[in-house]
């Protein structure tokens, strides 16, 4: 059984359908690349998993439950956990504060706030500093350490590198070395195809809104990949249609 079964799920922004009968499937443990061009409905999908967005069609089963309709809190508690788009902390709150907020809101587990920084060793020094006056590597890696102050099960991480020093992102991922062996099963977002499909199981492409290809992340080649984040597959299957 998945630990995440998401059905024929829809979701629109006003009359806008950006998420367009999607099926994904999550097993424990898995690493899930969800890749597409800016606009193809990857990061509304993560929110309507998270409860952030009210889906408008389908639903979502949790280990074997469906949390269609409960709010984010409510799944936070169950086990699914996002870190989402432009990192959102809590600026006037130190570093600390940020993460413990989250602990206390979270289920019990391995991750607290010394497993973090054995983790995230850059922001030991900085724990006592307002979370808005940190660098770009330095909010992103606290807000995923805010996740995981929550112990998820499942974890949604909204573009981790989008403006992020190639530096950054080096250290970024070096420090998610531990948590890719962790067990934790994670879909990630990400422009960056090198990077993702180097730490994925799995890769989901998305176009206007729907899963166009789904392969195991090995297997995958970039010409596969490229074709379908431009839809050039979808064209030759209408030219040769027509």
């Amino acid at each position: 059984m998945s630990l995440l079964a998401v059905e024929q799920l829809d979701a629109r922004h006003g009359l806008l359908k950006a998420v367009r009968d999607v099926d994904i499937h999550v097993a424990e443990g898995e690493i899930l690349a969800l890749v597409g061009a800016n606009g193809a409905g990857k990061t509304t999908l993560l929110r309507t998993i998270a409860g952030a967005h009210h889906p408008a069609g389908g639903r979502i089963l949790f280990d074997g439950r469906d949390v269609t309709t409960l709010r984010a809190h409510e799944r936070v508690a169950r086990g699914i956990a996002l870190v989402p788009e432009g990192r959102r902390l809590f600026a006037g709150l130190t570093v600390e504060e940020n993460l413990r907020v989250a602990g206390d809101a979270g289920r019990r587990g391995r991750w607290n706030l010394e497993a973090l920084l054995e983790v995230f060793p850059m922001l030991k020094a900085r724990l006592k500093m307002p979370a808005g006056l940190l660098s770009g590597g330095e909010q992103q890696a606290t807000s995923i350490g805010r996740a995981l102050m929550t112990n998820p099960r499942l974890l949604l991480l909204d573009e981790i590198s989008l403006g992020l020093a190639p530096l950054a992102i080096d250290n970024l991922y070096r420090s998610l070395t531990a948590l890719f062996s962790s067990g934790t099963a994670l879909v990630i977002v990400e422009q960056n195809l090198s990077r993702v499909l180097g730490v994925a199981t799995r890769v989901c492409c998305m176009l206007e809104g729907r899963v166009v290809l789904e392969t195991d992340a090995k297997l995958a080649t970039r010409q596969q990949i490229t074709d379908a984040y431009f839809g050039l597959r979808q064209d030759a299957l209408r030219e040769m249609r027509s």
